[in-house]
């Protein structure tokens, strides 16, 4: 049985004995010192009290209290406060078998539901340390994780891409993610048709100037709203064929202030390459790789049977660009009424193009391989695929990187020349912008197909834009230098 008055004068105001115990601090009864220094011998064999099998237990305990079940009795606030304020501050013993137990760290300095203290030795001694009543604080505001996983971009480096085409002008704002990946933090894009009757007068005519100059405001405000570190702008073919077009790039200059690159075929065919090379497999030996623009069309041969580097333009063998587009084709040929045999012409005049290609047969054997396929990128392919997979609005998640099989493309293909130009404007996947075009593009993904067959067509949503942001990050060490990426 407990000493009454060894726990009487232990513990004053209702701190002594078993009853009203703060939280987490041991019995004055137990082995150790009580409150004053006194040493208190553990009373042996006394099992039969609740309370003491419960104090002779310190795992159970302590199981409880992390589920807030314990058996000991809560402390009321005034027996608490009066203990605080008549407990004196009393020094441990300086006994030489003694241990101090540690002082409760702070909440955050421990994981949740666990004291800062072990549980203590049967026969360790203890020292009992007045609690002091703290005022409430009022709760803190919780940080979400999605809160947490946006934030974590606001200090990544930034890169832009502009591509200003015969067809579109479009930007892209995006920030290194893993090694060969990019997040997209802004875009833009926009039909201008820069091109518009360049093929009959050979330059640019003012309202496709000022289209695209009305785009490029726009791009010049988004860019001015980044903080961005690398950014290439560049200009392709309409710009190449106008004779005029330095002329309107001095124009572009003067009234957005940006600084546009004309950029030559070959460059052109690089980019094209560099964007799409997450799309080519492991297990491919060779693959064709085509941009069907508004004014030219490239064409890359890519051997990928002896090795593969990270950059997928390393492994281009033989490139082209055949002057003719979307744009210059369907205004030479005609593209909002076309008949069997107005199109079976657009593929012929193609076909032509293709055959002064010298180089067109260098991947020998490996086209007739199964691990060989072609790999399109422009709105001509992303258009057969929305209409393919039926796509009541155009989802670019849905038509990035899906395969189409040979009689799929025949198909859809057959499909747009049995529709009117009405026919083709409602479609959810052309529109009116593209209506007049599309069926242009197929002409010239028809002759293609016709050279180097195949049973399988990926498509990608993705191209220059994305090519000039891969090299920009890449020469810039963004995948090396973690300072330039979001943390994870």
């Amino acid at each position: 049985m407990k000493d009454p008055e060894l726990g009487a004068s232990s513990a004053p105001h209702g701190a002594s004995g078993g009853s009203n115990v703060p939280n987490g601090a041991s019995d004055s009864a137990k082995n150790g010192l009580g409150q004053h220094g006194h040493s208190v011998q553990d009373a042996q064999g006394q099992s039969g009290s609740e309370e003491r099998r419960f104090d002779q237990n310190p795992k159970k305990r302590a199981r409880r209290r992390r589920r807030g079940k314990s058996k000991q009795a809560p402390v009321s606030t005034e027996d608490v406060a009066s203990a605080a304020v008549s407990a004196p501050e009393d020094k441990p013993s300086a006994n030489a078998g003694t241990k101090t137990a540690k002082k409760r760290r702070p909440n955050r300095f421990r994981r949740r539901g666990r004291s800062g203290n072990k549980n203590p030795a049967p026969n360790a001694q203890i020292t009992l340390v007045a609690l002091q009543v703290q005022p409430v604080e009022a709760p803190q505001p919780v940080v979400h994780d999605a809160v947490r996983k946006d934030n974590r971009h606001s200090g990544a480096a930034l890169y832009a891409a502009l591509d200003l085409g015969t067809n579109n002008c479009r930007l892209l704002v995006a920030s290194p993610t893993r090694p060969g990946q990019f997040r997209v933090v802004d875009a833009f894009s926009r039909i201008v048709r820069l091109g518009e009757g360049l093929g009959a007068t050979g330059r640019l005519n003012e309202n496709a100037m000022n289209r695209a100059i009305e785009a490029l405001k726009i791009c010049r405000d988004k860019l001015d709203s980044h903080d961005v570190r690398r950014a290439r702008l560049i200009a392709t073919e309409a710009c190449r064929q106008a004779s005029n077009g330095e002329e309107f790039l001095a124009r572009v200059k003067d009234e957005t202030g940006l600084d546009l690159e004309i950029i030559n075929r070959q460059t052109e065919a690089r980019l094209a390459v560099s964007g799409c090379g997450t799309l080519v497999e492991r297990e491919t030996d060779a693959v064709v790789l085509f941009d069907i623009g508004g004014g030219s069309s490239e064409i890359a041969l890519i051997d990928v049977s002896e090795r593969r580097s990270p950059r997928l333009a390393e492994h281009i063998i033989a490139w082209t660009s055949l002057p003719v587009g979307v744009v210059t084709l369907a205004e030479r040929f005609g593209g909002r009424d076309v008949t069997t045999d107005n199109f079976a012409v657009m593929v012929d005049h193609v076909a032509e193009l293709i055959n002064a290609f010298t180089e067109r047969h260098k991947l020998g054997d490996l086209v007739k391989s199964q691990n060989f396929h072609l790999l399109g990128t422009s709105g001509t392919v992303t258009t057969l695929a929305g209409i393919h997979l039926g796509l009541e609005r155009y989802d670019r998640r849905r038509i990035d990187g899906i395969w189409m099989q040979n009689n799929d493309v025949t198909e859809m293909t057959s499909k747009l020349l049995s529709w009117s130009f009405d026919e083709r404007v409602a479609n959810p996947c052309i529109g009116a912008d593209r209506a007049d075009l599309v069926l242009a593009g197929c002409a010239i993904l028809d002759a293609i197909r016709n050279v180097w067959p195949s049973q399988k067509l990926r498509v990608a949503d993705r191209g220059l834009r994305e090519g000039i942001l891969t090299e920009l990050m890449s020469r810039d060490g963004a995948w090396r230098n973690r300072w330039l990426r979001p943390s994870a």
